[in-house]
């Protein structure tokens, strides 16, 4: 937990690092189900040329914007009083933006670029499934009680100086991945 608050551009520029870290393992996590689990072989997981997946960086902001106040600086006994809450509050919350993700790429690309759910037992429209969903909530919970703390040191351990060249270089690429997404794609 951080003692020194942090100025706003800091903030901004550890979240978009959270963002991109957490977008760059959801590819990851795509490509080894679907290389080593399904054996389906490999290909490209994302929707912009990079090895990332910003579905996966967009739900990392919103546990950390909605459900990490629930449980940020409680005791550990609360905070695990509270695991059954952030498992359900990820869950919905992992679903719905998969969801809304499905609609935009459906109108922006034309289909979604993940399988669909229509041979799961429940599933709405075949983009959304009750399986997955609950997958979701266990990550959230993964990504609350672990691996975001252990980022957040991580990232803090890292100089000022270094961070900022960091996060700009991140955001020069990641800006150019999505112009050229627009240009490729879209045009």
């Amino acid at each position: 937990m951080q003692t020194v608050a942090l100025s706003r551009a800091e903030r901004l520029r550890r979240l978009f690092l959270y963002f991109l870290l957490y977008s760059i393992i959801g590819w990851c996590y795509e490509v080894f189900l679907e290389v080593v689990v399904y054996r389906w072989g490999y290909s490209d997981r994302g929707v912009l040329f990079g090895p990332y997946c910003p579905v996966y960086g967009v739900g990392a902001l919103t546990f950390l914007l909605l459900i990490d106040p629930l449980i940020r600086g409680r005791s550990v006994k609360r905070r695990l009083a509270l695991l059954p809450v952030v498992f359900l509050g990820c869950g919905l919350v992992a679903t719905a933006i998969e969801l809304a993700a499905s609609y935009l790429c459906e109108w922006t690309m034309g289909s979604w670029p993940w399988q669909t759910y229509v041979d799961y037992a429940v599933n709405f429209q075949g983009r959304i499934a009750l399986s997955p969903s609950i997958r979701f909530g266990l990550g959230g919970v993964l990504f609350l009680y672990v691996l975001q703390p252990l980022f957040e040191k991580l990232v803090a351990a890292i100089p000022d100086r270094s961070r900022k060249l960091v996060f700009t270089i991140c955001a020069a690429v990641f800006a150019v991945d999505l112009v050229a997404f627009v240009i490729v794609r879209l045009l």
